[in-house]
């Protein structure tokens, strides 16, 4: 039977960093849009501020940092979003696993006990329901 092993993360460079911490605070939805000529583009929208005036605009983020995070498996791609010039995907920070003292991998919402989105214990997912989330992940990782 095959078991999880750990993953070494490798350490991250302070942009890096900034972009990760960016993509799961989602405040504001990072996409990557390919477009048709291959090129690829990450970035979110910053709305305007009405304090400061700032904002209203596109913010594009570092292509080569975005593509080592999405190498190293720290985001993850969503559904494809199809246009005849270009393709647009949902980025997000993908689940962090722990593994246990059994050699089982567990989320990290499953690790603390309590699931983030109800407050509820995991139990269930423990016994082997299958989560719809933790299947997505589990395709994309």
């Amino acid at each position: 039977m095959l078991r999880p092993l750990p993953r070494t993360r490798a350490q991250l460079s302070p942009e890096g960093a900034e972009i990760l911490r960016l993509i799961t605070q989602r405040r504001y939805p990072v996409r990557l849009t390919v477009h048709a000529n291959g090129r690829r583009r990450y970035g979110y929208w910053l709305p305007l501020d009405p304090a400061t005036g700032r904002g209203g605009c596109y913010v594009a983020l570092p292509t080569g940092e975005c593509d080592a995070l999405h190498a190293a498996g720290r985001i993850v791609l969503g559904d494809a979003l199809v246009d005849p010039a270009k393709t647009t995907y949902a980025v997000q920070a993908a689940a962090r696993t722990t593994v246990t003292g059994r050699g089982e991998a567990i989320g990290r919402s499953e690790a603390t006990g309590r699931s983030e989105a109800t407050g509820r214990s995991t139990a269930t997912r423990r016994s082997g329901a299958v989560d719809s989330t933790t299947f997505r992940q589990a395709l994309t990782a």
